[in-house]
């Protein structure tokens, strides 16, 4: 059995490890995730007793608490009333040690400094204390003792030790200091994607008759008819019926503009209606819609980790034992070279600890592409996990569908040639179909009834009409079957109709190329993408002709579905290959391309399952804003796993270079502070570094 559990006040993510560490030990736990971002845990137990031992190891775990809806200001007023005493008591301490070096005003300030130690530091206190009664339940968890509340209450503890009361106070204030901001930093990352959630309606109009009825969205079903007034929120995928309006699409699609829409026209999930009242038949239950699809991603995203997500973690379960067996090390060798003077590298040995403490990696890593995911949302661009993010950044070669994905996918009838008839049978038949083309044919009246239906893979269709075989598709069906015809030349989509072997007519369709798609497919090259082309199964010369005006550097045509993905593996020799798509038959070339796009609105369940990554809008334009953001998120993740490393390796240094220098020379040594700075200050500057990823990506 599986449960999900929402939490809150988990803000670290090695405190995360150690809870996940210590629920995994329990009996009947076969698997437990703990995610600080998202603020759940995930368990999987054997037995409603392991449950109950698990909610109880949840619920004693330092300040996590079960999420109720409740406020976390709370906790935040409690760190910072701690911080402003402990700051109050800090500065005269601070003031009358370094002005008096004996007396009773010194001995004053050294009141004041541990005065200042007790008010931030007590809960550092208090969490280590549970921290040590945790790490021997059950066994021995050496990952949940030795966390940085152990490590900065060392670190404390020996500078009054050896009478710096002073760095004592410092180093307790700064680590709250550092936590607050900290705090503060993840939950306003983690509110963005928060605010996600408003793009789900709160209730619908119900039209019954002429009855109104107020209801939860969740109960709306497929074909229910619904009132959107002016100010509300699309509770479902819906489309118009009667009228006109316009919608605010921002939220799907990250742009503040007014989209315009007339019966007959689909309107996606949480978009707000800012024109007059109209109504809409709903096409798809809430839990199939757009929004639901973002909700849904953007929560699950951080379950795929990128390749520098899965090193950190390893490194850190390789690296804290490592870094503990040195400080050891610092501690007992060198005194045995130097009369056995082993308080003087007690300090060292300590902030030897305090400085390699992983937390800057662990936390601002997954923050950054958690980031990174929910910025691609607020655009219009989902993506399935934070590892497609770093596939994106190395795409060199993009390949397009093109009916419904640089075109429009909106058909018209715009002829038709030979009998009448030929387009109520085309109607008849074409309505049995899921083809993008078949919604030429949804308002055409047919007297016919087909039967039989069967779709003849990347051709066309064949039926019975009148216990009459009746063929409904391209030039390339009608050769199949032997039909004597004239190949129409036009720049229009041509659908043949036969009937029980002889040519009936043929029915004209148009399409256009989207107003987006030649801007987008520059863009892309301004993003590093050198070379596009375009699989389609249209013919060669209409293809070339429909896509004259866009930069395309190869169109290969009169592709059968089958044949798309061995085109792809021959392009994927010039770099990593993005496929774009919206239909079913798209879905062969996207399992074997290194990242997949497909179309949100008008894209087929299949693709839109298949792909890496989900366009809600259908707008091209969200492409390269996509690629640009996947850059950035590796840029800075690159940037802090190199500064994060490179401070603590140079702190370290320069803590056991100077403590050396201080026994042998009479040099200063390395002050506790500039150790916490190696691991607070440089958490927080690489946590802040991977908020810029909140910004806008342009």
């Amino acid at each position: 059995m599986q449960k999900t559990i929402k939490i809150k006040n988990l803000d670290c993510a090695a405190c995360a490890a150690e809870l996940s560490e210590e629920l995994n030990a329990i009996e009947g736990i076969s698997g437990a995730t703990a995610d600080f971002i998202n603020q759940r845990v995930t368990l999987d137990f054997e037995s409603d007793e392991a449950l109950e031992k698990a909610l109880y190891s949840i619920t004693h775990f330092e300040e996590v608490e079960l999420d109720e809806g409740a406020s976390k200001k709370e906790k935040h007023v409690k760190e910072i009333v701690s911080i402003v005493l402990s700051a109050a008591c800090f500065v005269p301490g601070l003031v009358l040690t370094l002005l008096y070096e004996t007396g009773a005003l010194w001995w004053t300030g050294v009141a004041f400094c541990l005065a200042a130690f007790a008010a931030a530091g007590w809960s550092v206190a208090v969490n280590a204390g549970k921290n040590f009664v945790r790490a021997f339940r059950g066994g021995f968890h050496p990952s949940v003792l030795l966390d940085e509340n152990l490590l900065m209450l060392l670190a404390a503890v020996g500078a009054i030790a050896i009478g710096e009361y002073m760095e004592a106070a410092a180093v307790v204030l700064l680590y709250q200091i550092g936590e607050l901001l900290q705090s503060i930093a993840v939950g306003s990352s983690r509110g963005e994607i928060v605010k996600l959630v408003a793009m789900k309606s709160s209730a619908a109009i119900l039209l019954v008759g002429e009855e109104q009825r107020t209801v939860d969205p969740e109960t709306l079903g497929a074909g229910d008819l619904i009132l959107l007034r002016k100010g509300d929120r699309v509770p479902a995928d819906c489309v118009l019926t009667e009228g006109e309006t316009a919608l605010d699409v921002k939220s799907l699609t990250g742009e503040a503009e007014l989209k315009e829409v007339s019966a007959g026209d689909e309107v996606l999930a949480g978009s707000v209606n800012a024109g007059g009242a109209v109504r809409a038949r709903v096409l798809r239950p809430v839990s199939e819609s757009a929004v639901a699809k973002i909700l849904d991603l953007v929560e699950n995203s951080s379950a795929k980790k990128a390749k520098p997500e899965k090193f950190i973690t390893r490194f850190a379960r390789i690296y804290t034992p490592i870094v503990v067996l040195l400080a050891v090390l610092i501690a007992v060798i060198p005194p045995l070279f130097q009369s056995y003077n082993f308080a003087a590298w007690l300090v060292p040995a300590i902030e030897f600890l305090v400085i390699s403490c992983p937390c800057a990696l662990i936390i601002s890593v997954p923050l950054t592409y958690f980031s990174g995911v929910g910025t691609l949302a607020r655009s219009g661009v989902l993506t399935k996990g934070a590892v497609y993010l770093d596939a994106l950044a190395k795409v060199q070669v993009a390949v397009f569908d093109k009916t419904g994905t640089l075109t429009e996918g909106k058909f018209t009838i715009s002829r038709v040639n030979g009998e009448a008839r030929a387009l109520s049978l085309a109607a008849a038949v074409e309505k049995n179909s899921s083809h993008p083309l078949a919604q030429a044919f949804s308002g055409v009246e047919t007297p016919f009834a087909a039967e039989n239906v069967f779709e003849i893979a990347g051709m066309g269709l064949s039926a019975t009409v009148e216990n009459r075989q009746v063929l409904v598709g391209s030039a390339r069906l009608m050769r199949e079957y032997g039909v004597a015809f004239t190949p129409v030349e036009s720049l229009s989509s041509v659908i043949y109709v036969a009937e029980d072997g002889k040519l009936v007519g043929s029915v004209m369709i148009e399409d256009r190329i989207r107003s987006e798609a030649k801007t987008a497919l520059e863009e892309l090259k301004n993003c590093g993408v050198r070379y596009r082309a375009v699989l389609t199964g249209d013919g060669k010369a209409r293809a070339e002709a429909v896509l004259a005006e866009l930069p395309i550097d190869e169109i290969h045509a009169d592709l059968l579905p089958g044949q798309k993905p061995e085109h792809a593996e021959k392009l994927k020799e010039r770099g990593p290959l993005l496929y774009v798509g919206d239909g079913i038959n798209d879905t062969p070339v996207m399992a074997v391309s290194d990242v997949s796009v497909a179309m949100g609105g008008l894209g087929s369940d299949a693709a839109i399952e298949a792909s890496d990554f989900v366009l809600v809008s259908d707008n091209l334009s969200a492409l390269p804003i996509a690629l640009k953001g996947a850059k950035k998120t590796k840029k800075i993740v690159t940037e802090n796993i190199v500064f994060s490393i490179a401070v603590k390796i140079a702190l370290m240094a320069a803590s056991l270079v100077t403590s050396l220098l201080s026994t042998t020379a009479g040099i200063s040594a390395l002050p506790i502070w500039a150790a916490v700075f190696g691991d607070v200050g440089v958490m927080l500057l690489a946590v802040l570094n991977s908020m810029r990823m909140r910004g806008r990506i342009r």
